[in-house]
């Protein structure tokens, strides 16, 4: 009984707004840490399960432990923490970007470069359109439709964020690169529209809506993304630079990791402060770093690296979803809720419906184009049970969603009005439902459609060249070619320019595979190809 009472009066102390001072605050800490920890075990124990992944396992136990604390607390309180969006972005989403561009397979990500960046731009703007305009048909058949246009557009944004951290989690590299590359770069780009286009819409005047603000809307965003990906490319490089020229490991390879890693959160941080796009920058200085600076490191700081960037990307990730649990019993919010049982199952199933249809909307199209486009000779084209893979593991919405729904229908979390407080919790579920349902059944819906897909893959694209055309001649970068007669010369531009129009995506990375050897290893460092 004793320990009962202590337990309670823990939790109750724990689930406070805030206003018992810093000893309420370290309590609530102690106990999500705690959590945490039970999730790892959890986590550990269901590694074997084909149906659970770690993403699962967090929202699971996040739910029970706010059945606890809402008990505990007879119904006032359902988490330990109050989420805040910018704790969100400038805490938690960092290390997750930045390990996934720390730890990407570039070659696959960049041989699928322009398959990618279509899936995560137009994906967002097709998706977005679809949503904005079913809400605001559907809504008031269902007896909700009291958003104004702005929030119509901002809903779009919301719900074409895809979840990157649930799809990395249930997706294998190793086993599918392909496959992986597509679904993962089109997450991260995928996110970093989704948060551009939305802070585009926060800004728009809806009286004054013409064609040139539309305009303006689209040179913003492409202003945005090549500005932050010249940030992160810049941030690297510079780390990079620093790195080889000073050498930090012959004094203490302890200076070498800590610079890599606030050189990484630096980027963010300053395209956050020159209101660009962060997601965008520490994922491409995240890229950039592995790919020049991790080479000028001591082997100790090589290992060191991989595994703090990789445990600090698996903690952030397993507190989004812990969390998430937690706050889908958020009482707070359901009082404020007006609607009726039957209207708040009609805006989820429009939600939800219109999620797949958007899905359906742009990845099937842009795989046939990208197919087209691509020609016999590219690759393996993407066939139709890949793209019902890639349609799936983009169906699932996650922190993202979350964080900017908060940012849009609330004020530092909390509202007082029921329109908003619907939306909040029509989000909560939509993240909980496709994260638990859809996230369940995407590891046997790729063992069923593709059980041969690891072995083919690993066949087929491997890490290394094996291709006797990734070995043609190139004359323009080559030094040879002034001891052959021009007609040699000639010939072989003739072939190279054909291999160009026949493979651009493949050519275009030979050459510069070439000059990365030839002028940036050597200032940037990093071992030169073969």
């Amino acid at each position: 009984m004793a320990a009962a009472a202590w337990w309670e009066t823990l939790v109750v102390a724990a689930a406070a707004d805030g206003t018992g001072g810093s000893s309420t605050t370290v309590v609530s800490i102690c106990m999500f840490t705690t959590v945490l920890c039970l999730c790892l075990v959890a986590g550990h124990l269901l590694e074997e399960n084909k149906w659970v992944n770690e993403s699962i396992t967090a929202l699971v136990i996040g739910c029970i432990i706010g059945v606890i604390v809402f008990l505990l607390t007879k119904g006032k309180h359902s988490h330990i923490l109050r989420f805040d969006e910018q704790l969100f972005f400038i805490y938690v989403l960092p290390p997750i970007i930045f390990n996934a561009g720390f730890q990407v397979k570039k070659k696959q990500f960049f041989h699928n470069f322009m398959t990618i960046m279509s899936f995560g731009v137009f994906g967002v703007f097709i998706s977005g359109a679809i949503v904005s305009a079913g809400c605001y048909w559907l809504f008031p058949k269902v007896g909700f439709g009291e958003l104004g246009a702005v929030d119509y557009l901002a809903l779009g944004a919301i719900f074409s964020s895809t979840d990157t951290v649930c799809t990395l989690q249930v997706i294998n590299q190793d086993e599918t690169p392909r496959l992986y590359s597509l679904v993962f770069g089109e997450g991260v780009v995928n996110d970093a529209t989704a948060v551009v286009l939305f802070n585009a819409i926060k800004d728009l005047d809806i009286s004054r809506l013409k064609g040139g603000v539309v305009l303006k809307v689209i040179f913003d965003f492409l202003y945005l993304f090549a500005t932050s990906t010249v940030l992160g490319i810049s941030i690297g490089l510079v780390t990079a630079y620093v790195l080889k020229a000073l050498y930090f490991g012959r004094h203490s390879t302890d200076r070498e990791v800590a610079l890599m890693a606030l050189m990484a959160y630096l980027s963010y941080m300053l395209a956050e402060l020159l209101e660009l796009s962060g997601i965008l920058t520490v994922f491409f200085c995240g890229i950039v770093m592995s790919h020049y600076a991790w080479h000028n490191v001591t082997e100790s700081s090589r290992i060191t690296t991989k595994h703090i960037f990789a445990t600090l990307s698996f903690i952030a990730e397993t507190f989004i979803f812990l969390y998430v649990g937690m706050d889908a019993l958020d009482i707070d919010k359901w009082r404020t809720s007006k609607e009726s049982f039957k209207t708040s199952i009609g805006i989820f199933g429009i939600l939800i419906l219109l999620i797949l249809l958007g899905r359906v909307a742009f990845v099937f199209p842009i795989s046939i184009l990208s197919n087209i486009m691509s020609g016999s000779s590219e690759r393996t084209p993407i066939t139709f049970k890949h793209q019902v893979v890639i349609w799936w593991a983009g169906l699932m919405r996650g922190a993202v969603s979350i964080a900017l729904a908060y940012n849009q229908f609330t004020f530092s979390g909390v509202t007082s009005d029921p329109v908003h407080a619907t939306i909040i919790t029509s989000t909560i579920i939509v993240v909980f439902f496709t994260t638990l349902v859809f996230g369940f059944l995407t590891r046997p819906l790729i063992s069923g459609m593709l059980p041969h897909q690891s072995r083919a893959l690993s066949r087929g694209h491997s890490t290394g060249s094996n291709s006797p055309k990734d070995d043609f001649t190139l004359p323009f970068l080559s030094g040879d070619e002034g001891a052959s007669g021009s007609g040699i010369v000639l010939e072989q531009a003739k072939r190279s320019l054909s291999m160009m129009l026949e493979r651009p995506v493949h050519t275009v990375h030979i050459y510069w595979r070439k000059f990365d050897d030839r002028f940036m290893r050597p200032i940037f460092g990093g071992p030169r190809s073969h």
